[in-house]
């Protein structure tokens, strides 16, 4: 690894865990996260994303939490930190609490629908964002980003790309939105002459697993050219582990989300593409649904948040140092 790289390798690493150290922090002050400002009468609106080591969720949170304190109501906030069985007794405790409305990330597509169908029968309105429950009718309103055309999006620019290729896919495959990248990705790709997915390696989208998965595929000497990725944490590690290997220069790394991470590594050539997200518009749209719930107004049943493709031609539109 070169002095270039070896600096943006603990840079990455760095900024990670100052993310970590505020999350928690983060998290912390939102288990008793009460307005001081409240109303009579106030609603409170319980959050659990499927972890908030990820500054996606983070900005969701606070674009809500900022809708719902001026509103004069409360916000409890849980963290089930990627715990399918966590993230289940977290619902339960926040139903206990007595809350109206739960904004929820699924950590697992399957494992909510029971506490869920409880928390319908006692009139808990529920929003869920991100990532799809596997019955939708478990939910008053579904807010993802177009989980499908984005691995669309980055396919069709991969192919622009590369005529040839032995491919890598590190998946999240519990998750809705995870299966949907990937698939987006693979529909567009595969049957092109020439690219061959060689492995689809589980890395739960986060960096710390991304990174040591892929030092063991590379250990156990499976050849590659390309990488896909469902998220940019993932891709991250990713870049990490190829860094550590001398191999950035002849692997290309794509990924989804648009974090500034992946941003500035695309801007310096260390990765190619990724299809950024709009977390901002998506906690306001969550927002505006729980309110039009609370009013007894219909909300839309699905919302799809459009992406859009960042590469190196048009990184610096999308602001490098921040989230869109």
């Amino acid at each position: 690894m070169n002095g270039k790289h070896k600096r943006m390798f603990w840079g990455m690493i760095l900024l990670v865990d100052a993310i970590v150290i505020g999350v928690m922090l983060f998290s912390f002050c939102a288990k008793n996260d009460y307005s001081r400002n409240q109303k009579r009468n106030s609603h409170l609106i319980g959050m659990s994303y499927m972890t908030m080591n990820n500054e996606f969720y983070k900005i969701v949170s606070e674009e809500i939490s900022a809708r719902v304190e001026a509103e004069g109501d409360q916000v409890v906030l849980r963290d089930p930190a990627l715990d399918a069985d966590r993230q289940i007794e977290q619902i339960k405790e926040m139903m206990d609490l007595g809350i109206d409305v739960l904004v929820v990330t699924p950590v697992d597509l399957e494992s909510l629908s029971d506490v869920l169908g409880q928390a319908k029968e006692q009139g808990i309105r529920i929003i869920v964002v991100d990532t799809n429950l596997s019955d939708d009718t478990l939910a008053d309103c579904t807010i993802t980003s177009d989980n499908y055309d984005a691995g669309v999006i980055v396919g069709r620019y991969f192919l622009t790309q590369c005529e040839g290729t032995k491919l890598l896919v590190m998946a999240h495959t519990t998750t809705k939105s995870g299966q949907d990248r990937v698939q987006g990705f693979l529909d567009t790709v595969s049957g092109k002459e020439g690219i061959e997915v060689v492995a689809q390696i589980e890395c739960e989208g986060q960096l710390e697993i991304a990174m040591p998965r892929l030092q063991e595929a590379i250990d156990a000497g499976v050849s590659f050219d390309n990488i896909f990725c469902l998220n940019d944490l993932a891709a991250v590690g990713v870049v990490a582990a190829l860094a550590e290997n001398q191999m950035l220069d002849h692997v290309g790394v794509y990924g989804v989300d648009g974090s500034p991470d992946a941003k500035a590594l695309i801007e310096e050539g260390m990765m190619d593409a990724t299809a950024a997200q709009f977390p901002t518009e998506i906690g306001s749209r969550a927002a505006d649904a729980i309110y039009r719930l609370l009013d007894g107004k219909s909300v839309e049943k699905n919302i799809l948040v459009p992406v859009k493709l960042v590469t190196r031609q048009n990184v610096e539109e999308f602001g490098i140092d921040r989230w869109q």
